[in-house]
């Protein structure tokens, strides 16, 4: 098994889950330093997906097994999504959903963001 697991990422709107194209998708890492070391950053294609995004895990036996990244995704005319916390282990593909949601008119979406941060898991 590698050290290295996948994050793909898929944006989308409404209970239908369509599709949001041209969005704006950045992932990070947090250093030991405590800097944010920016992975990736892509526009979402028509199906509202980037290219998957291999990201460093720890070795096998570490504790926790996993690395943490964070994803967001903003859109003009939807409010910018934060997850915070993603887990990447290693030789897994992890897949994150960010359903975007549609902004009133005149609203930006540095007025409303969403911010989630997902618990470690205890393994």
């Amino acid at each position: 098994m590698s050290n290295v697991g996948t994050l793909s990422v898929r944006v989308f709107t409404s209970q239908a889950e369509l599709p949001v194209e041209g969005a704006t998708v950045v992932v990070t890492q947090k250093e030991e330093t405590g800097r944010q070391e920016l992975l990736s950053l892509q526009v979402t294609d028509s199906s509202g997906l980037v290219e998957p995004i291999s990201i460093p895990t720890p070795a096998p036996g570490a504790h926790p097994p996993f690395s943490l990244c964070s994803v967001w995704a903003e859109r003009a005319g939807f409010a910018m999504l934060q997850v915070e916390g993603v887990q990447i282990f290693p030789g897994v593909e992890t897949i994150q959903d960010m359903r975007l949601i549609p902004l009133d008119a005149g609203e930006s979406s540095l007025q409303q963001r969403d911010v989630r941060d997902i618990p470690a898991q205890d393994l």
